[in-house]
């Protein structure tokens, strides 16, 4: 049985392996750092071959700064690091689809990248501004963690890595561009082919940015520079400052498709015109059982303001929603082509191209019709979508305190949401803050009854002492992120009633922290026989099934919101993940009795701990159970 690797990706190995595949002549080696050949490529020889001319010199268009190659390293670097199950924290853990993670954004982005890769229809992020008053990661790359510690001193509680970029720093913007890089590296990589990515910012980096997502996700993939009007401002120099701006890229343009109109207000329209030498008046015959909308009803002569049409037939007489009998009516329409095409029973389209529903007369007798919901190029300047003060509004209606400066509003959230997931999808905020994403999804989900799914990752950043969140008791952002979404899911499915019995308010809590397993499990070789026997498990002592169980889910590449349940079986804990996506049990040793129950369930994977089996033939037994009774698992220890 092999072992898992329990480690995430080496992004450097798998692209080192995709380039090899595509010019297998640049594969070269060379040493690492402890003397180890391993794979690398020859780049001079791998840019020769992407060139029609002669390459000279090293003169390019590029962006760079001090620290973006370590930014490049650090992204693609694997980490021994997990994600631990807090059931505790969480809300609705059995069913909920949503997660709530705490931790360094960079090493959660890491560990996401199986379980998540291409799965993200949207991201959206609020990053530290750079105003050199807010907190920025700080990513060494170079020096180990003794070194870091003692130059920087910057670790809080929590073991952050978070520092105030004060504009007294020679690295002031190097610093922060690096941090944002590494990120959204990352972060590209989750993202659906035709998924999209927000990122709020103002004027400290907008420039920056902006050069580093053309890098990242191709300067043809943006989408717009939008403006976000605040409708106030702060006076900055000569200007008072209004806006913000929002950066939206695709992963790939070509293939998202146009944005869905984002309410039903330019669905219906009405289908007539005023009668003019351009539009003449003309007469056409609506038959028994036309569509209207209203208690029975009798018009005659002239109906409308303006755009009026005129019964030639008498009286049109309305009884149980439908035309009675046949009328005559004279007007201008807007549609005659159409109207007469759906009388006739045939499919019909406006000039657009977009789908008729339905014609039918309103209440007041009048004619209108209803299309499909179209596509919808919204402005690049957002206009009337609330500001910060109406998210500090929201937040303090939750608590009833201030407890967070300038949170983004969920009216600005949901309008971005709506934009590109239409009623499904994960959305990833990666700088959740105070959770404003998560609030904006429940309340968009209970709106149109939805089932979009929410991941949200922060940093344990700690509350100032002075600060009246500290005074109400919240240590951390993470501490008012967490409550948040339980208040604001709570008051919108009270103030929904029936429509929102269904609604996942629910959110699973994850923690990073240091890998499962002890050292030995990564350097046996540098321990002598004697060591070994001494370290009967190479499990942390502190570490639980449920660590161990969805340690296996990120190795494995599952979402760590499927199903899960516990049972026992022979009076062994066994843990079955999505009705047999997974089956693991961690008891130090398994019965084979156990072992035939598992394999005849038939479940794609499944998982032991290496010291379940003492010797080899008991583990060639496993695998002969399984070869026997179960031939497609997948079977592997840790």
């Amino acid at each position: 049985m092999d072992k898992l690797r329990m480690e995430s990706t080496d992004m450097t190995e798998q692209n080192i392996e995709k380039i090899g595949k595509l010019f297998p002549n640049v594969i070269t080696e060379s040493k690492d750092n402890n003397g180890k050949l391993r794979k690398a490529i020859n780049f001079d020889l791998l840019k020769q071959l992407l060139s029609a001319d002669v390459l000279e010199g090293d003169e390019a268009y590029d962006f760079t700064w001090v620290g973006k190659k370590a930014s490049i390293v650090e992204a693609n670097k694997p980490i021994r690091k997990t994600l631990r199950p807090c059931k505790e924290e969480s809300k609705n853990w059995d069913t909920t689809g949503n997660l709530y993670i705490e931790g360094d954004n960079l090493d959660v982005l890491k560990l996401l990248q199986e379980s998540y890769l291409g799965k993200i229809k949207m991201i959206y992020i609020d990053p530290p501004y750079n105003t050199g008053n807010d907190f920025v990661y700080r990513d060494n790359f170079t020096r180990d963690k003794d070194e870091y510690d003692a130059e920087t001193g910057v670790y809080g509680e929590y073991g952050d890595r978070l520092f105030r970029n004060t504009e007294s720093n020679g690295r002031f913007h190097s610093d922060w561009c690096s941090m944002i890089h590494s990120r959204l590296c990352l972060a590209r990589n989750l993202l659906s082919d035709d998924g999209v990515i927000f990122i709020s910012i103002d004027d400290n980096e907008n420039s920056s940015i902006k050069k580093i997502c053309d890098e990242i996700f191709a300067e043809h993939n943006c989408l717009c520079q939008a403006v976000w009007d605040l409708g106030t401002g702060t006076t900055a120099g000569h200007f008072t400052r209004a806006h913000e701006y929002i950066m939206v890229y695709a992963k790939n343009k070509t293939l998202l498709p146009n944005f869905e109109a984002v309410s039903d207000e330019n669905i219906v329209h009405g289908a007539l015109k005023k009668i003019s030498r351009v539009n003449p008046a003309s007469e056409i015959v609506f038959p028994v059982g036309f569509q209207f909308e209203g208690d029975d009803a009798i018009f005659k002569g002239e109906i409308g303001g303006n755009e009026k049409e005129y019964i030639l037939s008498g009286s049109m007489i309305f009884k149980d929603g439908k035309l009675a009998e046949p009328a005559t009516i004279k007007a201008g329409w807007g549609m005659r082509r159409q109207i007469i095409e759906w009388i006739e029973g045939k499919e019909t389209f406006d000039s657009k191209g977009q789908k008729i529903i339905r014609f039918y007369f309103n209440k007041q007798g009048i004619l209108f019709y209803e299309k499909e919901r179209g596509t919808y190029n919204p402005k690049s300047v957002f206009s009337n979508l609330a500001n910060t003060k109406n998210g500090s509004q929201e937040l303090s209606s939750l608590f009833g305190v201030k407890l967070f400066d300038f949170p983004k509003p969920t009216e600005l959230i949901k309008y971005l949401v709506l934009l590109v997931s239409s009623k499904d999808g994960i959305i990833l905020d990666f700088f959740s803050g105070s959770a404003t994403t998560a609030h904006a999804v429940m309340q968009l989900n209970a709106e149109d009854s939805g089932n979009r799914k929410f991941i949200m990752v922060q940093v344990e950043e700690e509350c100032a002492k002075d600060s009246e969140a500290y005074k109400a008791g919240y240590k951390n952002i993470c501490e008012i992120g967490k409550e948040r979404i339980r208040r604001a899911g709570e008051k919108i499915k009270a103030d929904s009633g029936i429509l929102a019995q269904d609604l996942d308010i629910g959110f699973r809590v994850f923690k990073l922290d240091s890998t499962n397993m002890k050292d030995v499990y990564y350097a046996a070789k540098d321990y002598s026989q004697g060591q070994l026997k001494d370290l009967i498990s190479n499990i942390k002592e502190d570490r639980t099934d449920m660590d161990l169980l969805f340690a296996c889910l990120l190795e494995w590449g599952l979402p760590l919101s499927l199903a899960h349940k516990t049972e026992k079986i022979d009076g062994f804990d066994v843990h079955t993940i999505n009705d047999g996506d997974l089956m693991a049990c961690f008891a130090n040793e398994v019965s084979e009795s156990v072992i035939r129950e598992i394999a005849k369930r038939q479940p794609l994977r499944v998982v032991f701990r290496d010291s379940s089996f003492g010797t080899s033939p008991e583990k060639i037994n496993v695998e002969e159970i399984f070869k026997l009774m179960s031939p497609k698992t997948t079977v592997k220890v840790i």
